[in-house]
C-alpha cells in the first residue's frame, strides 16, 4: 500500500558491505536497485555508501543509525564466507529482532534457489529505524523487497506510534 502523496516522505539508509565493491574491482548493482526501490516506495535516501566487509560495517551502520532514518536496509556480508560479518556487525545495533522477516524472507527465496538457505541475517528495530540485512545478490535483494513490499509501511507505521494494532 503506498502513502498519499500529501504525507511526509520517510528516509532510509543503505549500506552494501563488499570489500570488492568498496575496492572497485566491480560496480555495486544492490545499492542503486535498493535506492530506487525505495524511491518509488516513498522514501528518500539520506545516506548511502559501500564499504568493505568487516568492521567497517559496524562503523557505517552507527553513522546511519545516527540519523534515525525509517529504515536501514544493508546489503551483502549475509554468506558464510570467511569476510561475510554482516549479521554479526549488525545484532548488536537491534534493541529488538524481527525472526518472522527473515524466515519469510527465506522461504520465499527458497522457492527460487536452494541458495537462499545459506543467508544470514538478522531483521529488527533500532530505536525507530527498521533495520534489514539482505543478500548481497540483486536478485536477492529483488526477491526480499518483494516480501516487504506489502508489510514495510505497516512496519514503519508502528514504529512511529502510527500503527498500533
Amino acid at each position: 500500500m503506498r502513502r498519499n502523496e500529501t504525507v511526509p516522505r520517510r528516509t532510509a539508509a543503505i549500506l552494501v558491505a563488499s570489500t570488492r565493491a568498496a575496492a572497485g574491482v566491480y560496480e555495486d548493482q544492490a545499492g542503486p536497485l535498493l535506492q530506487d526501490w525505495l524511491y518509488t516506495h516513498g522514501y528518500d535516501v539520506v545516506l548511502a555508501e559501500v564499504v568493505p566487509d568487516g568492521e567497517e560495517v559496524s562503523k557505517a551502520l552507527q553513522r546511519m543509525l545516527a540519523l534515525q532514518p525509517s529504515v536501514l536496509f544493508t546489503s551483502g556480508g549475509t554468506g558464510v564466507s570467511p569476510t561475510d560479518a554482516t549479521p554479526e556487525q549488525t545484532l548488536p545495533l537491534l534493541d529488538r529482532q524481527m525472526p518472522g522477516v527473515m524466515e519469510a524472507l527465506r522461504a520465499d527465496g527458497l522457492t527460487k534457489t536452494p541458495m537462499a538457505a545459506l543467508t544470514r541475517g538478522y531483521a529488527g528495530t533500532a530505536g525507530k529505524t527498521f533495520v534489514l540485512n539482505l543478500p548481497g545478490s540483486p536478485s536477492g535483494v529483488t526477491d526480499g523487497l518483494a516480501v516487504l513490499e506489502p508489510i514495510l509501511g505497516h512496519i514503519c507505521g508502528q514504529l512511529e506510534g502510527i500503527n498500533e494494532h
